[in-house]
């Protein structure tokens, strides 16, 4: 009787789990084609993506991309780099090869003479030329993510028909916001845009106008309406041979010698209401949002500055010997070095982040604060760490290491110091908080 009662009980048991069985397994098909459903309605949604990979997954197009950017900085631009340093001067075959091989208009569609690709190929591109010389690097950074992005948003057909083609094969372009009194601050600026007639009349000036020097054109943010503050701050195209228009001095620096940074001055100067660059008045707008994104192009700029220096220095830990070994065997400096490689890692995939996500059109502005502040910490530690490795030699002009750690200085100060860019993290965070 018992051996029936437990093979009746067995048999009711296997019974009731069969039918649990099922009904989870129905359960879980139509989660599952929920799931789907809601990830076919949410295709462009912010929250989902087809197929997630790794952070450094790359197309095809992009890896060539790269890997013809350094083939051409290591032939075209490295002999160089010493003596543009020593004269503070782009030599002028290097603004050739730029353009030559379409590296200042990546984002330019193919109508307009562009290389017609994505802004994380103009990321990959600032990356591999400040391995080799940050100078170049930011010269093609604020062509591709400032000028060329700020004509292409905003831009009339005129307006891009005029600069675009110009733009992406043989004029440089330059971005002029700061002034004396405003840096930080920088909508508290004082040029100013008298409507006369159907024109403007511009007076001021601009100070550490990156690009001035060989700038062929200039996007000049002035307000044209003083007493709305801010909110009169309008951007206007205007051209490098306007009356008026003049290039000042330019700044003896620390670092980027050969990039060229200068005051502009305006004086009288007699702008058409046409060259008025998007809506009037907008001018803040578009700063802000370009700020942003230009942002996430200095991060690439010092996460290859970073990689570049130590690509410089860890073979010469490799030969140079000390108390009968390779300097490299001492664990010590494994330790170190095998740390500022973590810290490069993590900071390229910071910026690798915040690329992709603008790239889709998703939030990315307290990614690209991150990836600008952390990247010009690492270089700045980077940078450090090759010259005490290499030691005296490290101290010297016969190794790039010294040039590097000049250079990188400048990525706690532009584009929004590390202050403001801590400023906006902390923003988020707090906003992040208050939301749960």
């Amino acid at each position: 009787m018992a051996a029936s009662v437990s093979r009746v009980l067995s048999a009711g048991s296997n019974v009731l789990l069969g039918q649990r069985a099922s009904l989870l397994a129905k359960k879980c098909r139509n989660f599952h084609v929920s799931i789907l459903t809601n990830s076919a309605n949410n295709a462009n949604s912010a929250n989902f993506v087809s197929a997630p990979s790794s952070l450094d997954a790359m197309k095809e197009e992009e890896v060539i991309m790269r890997e013809t950017v350094a083939k051409m900085a290591k032939a075209k631009i490295q002999p160089l780099v010493r003596k543009m340093d020593e004269v503070s001067h782009m030599d002028s075959s290097v603004l050739s090869a730029l353009f030559e091989n379409g590296l200042m208009g990546i984002e330019i569609p193919a109508d307009y003479g562009g290389t017609n690709s994505t802004f994380f190929s103009s990321i990959l591109v600032i990356e591999e030329l400040a391995k080799v010389d940050p100078s170049v690097s930011v010269l093609c950074d604020i062509q591709n993510t400032l000028i060329n992005t700020l004509l292409m948003k905003y831009g009339t057909e005129e307006q891009k028909k005029k600069y675009l083609p110009r733009l992406a094969t043989d004029m440089v372009g330059s971005f002029c916001l700061s002034e004396p009194q405003s840096g930080s601050d920088a909508f508290s600026l004082k040029t100013v845009a008298v409507r006369d007639g159907d024109h403007f009349i511009l007076n001021g000036s601009k100070m550490w106008i990156s690009n001035a020097e060989q700038a062929g054109m200039f996007l000049v943010m002035a307000n044209a309406k003083p007493t709305d503050g801010y909110k009169g701050i309008t951007c206007f195209l205007i051209d490098r041979d306007s009356p008026g228009l003049s290039v000042g001095k330019k700044e003896d620096k620390l670092g980027l010698r050969a990039s060229s940074t200068c005051a502009i001055h305006f004086d009288n100067v007699k702008v058409p209401v046409s060259s008025i660059l998007g809506k009037f008045g907008h001018g803040y707008k578009y700063a802000i949002s370009m700020l942003n994104e230009g942002r996430i192009g200095i991060a690439a700029q010092m996460i290859g500055l970073a990689q570049g220096c130590f690509d410089a220095t860890v073979p010469y830990t490799m030969e140079r010997k000390q108390f009968g070994k390779r300097v490299w065997d001492f664990q010590a400096m494994q330790h170190q070095i095998a740390q500022i490689a973590c810290k490069i890692e993590a900071a390229r995939l910071m910026v690798y982040n915040a690329a992709r996500l603008k790239e889709e059109g998703r939030p990315f502005v307290k990614q690209a604060g991150m990836a600008k502040y952390y990247t010009a910490e690492v270089a700045a530690e980077t940078t450090s760490k090759c010259i005490e490795w290499m030691g005296g030699v490290g101290f010297t002009k016969d190794y790039p290491v010294e040039k590097f750690y000049r250079d990188c200085k400048i990525g706690t100060i532009y584009e929004g110091t590390s202050n403001i860019q801590l400023n906006t993290i902390a923003k988020f965070v707090e906003s992040e908080f208050k939301n749960r």
